[in-house]
């Protein structure tokens, strides 16, 4: 397993977030993570990014421990992140904000920045190159050189994710993606999403379009008040009295 989950616990005072979750996420497969607000997905995302420190437990990526790493380093690790509201340099470009998705995992002192070394330049040249095949790839290579923040919200969305895979992230974690999109951008979206998985990029996600979910995710995991209620495939999921129970509510599996 590309990360794996072994009863994680978070509490906050006298309010356990999460509790005893264990969940193990396959390489190269998108996984989903479900609940009703409060259930604690963010705060799940949290723990895994090292935002908040765990209470109890362990989090392993390639079978390594990097619960208790910072979040850079566990970004140099091979794992990036999106928020539901859009990080982005909002006063610098498209292209320019890709680049700097690319420094965190690439900067090694500021020395062959400040006599712009010849092995400093080259790297600069690659990570341009890079850069603009991957807004291509997203459907930005026409506003590579726009200003971040005037950029329509599906955009700002797909700048977040060429952020994210500018670290060269074997896992990216994704916090609402379809949040705010009309159902043509959720389908070119879900369509991204698909051929990262051909491209052997693994993702976890979060999202409360339930008809996406089903649609793209191999595994989806269930949470409730911070407990894990099932995990299966899309099938099982929309079948499971539990989770209808505690998510769908009175809508049918599938609708």
């Amino acid at each position: 397993m590309l990360l794996e989950l072994r009863g994680v616990s978070r509490r906050f005072g006298g309010l356990l977030a999460v509790s005893d979750l264990s969940m193990a996420i396959g390489a190269g497969t998108i996984h989903g993570l479900i609940g009703p607000n409060g259930a604690g997905k963010s705060t799940a995302f949290n723990l895994i990014t090292g935002v908040i420190p765990l209470t109890a437990g362990e989090v392993l990526f390639k079978r390594e421990r990097i619960s208790g790493l910072r979040p850079s380093e566990i970004c140099r690790r091979g794992i990036a992140r999106t928020f539901q509201a859009t990080a982005l340099f909002r006063e610098y470009t498209v292209l320019q904000n890709v680049l700097i998705g690319a420094h965190l995992v690439a900067a090694r002192g500021l020395g062959p920045a400040l006599f712009w070394s010849r092995g400093y330049r080259e790297r600069e040249r690659r990570a341009r190159e890079r850069g603009r095949a991957l807004l291509s790839s997203l459907g930005l290579g026409a506003v590579a050189g726009h200003v971040a923040g005037q950029l329509p919200h599906r955009d700002q969305k797909a700048l977040a994710l060429a952020m994210a895979l500018a670290t060269g992230a074997e896992l990216v974690i994704l916090d609402e993606p379809l949040a705010g999109l009309t159902d043509q951008e959720k389908t070119e979206t879900t369509n991204v999403l698909r051929r990262l998985k051909e491209q052997g990029v693994t993702v976890l996600l979060v999202e409360h379009d339930m008809k996406a979910v089903m649609g793209v995710c191999d595994t989806v995991t269930v949470l409730d008040h911070g407990v894990r209620i099932a995990e299966g495939t899309p099938r099982e999921i929309q079948a499971n009295p539990a989770v209808i129970e505690a998510y769908l509510g009175a809508e049918e599996p599938g609708a």
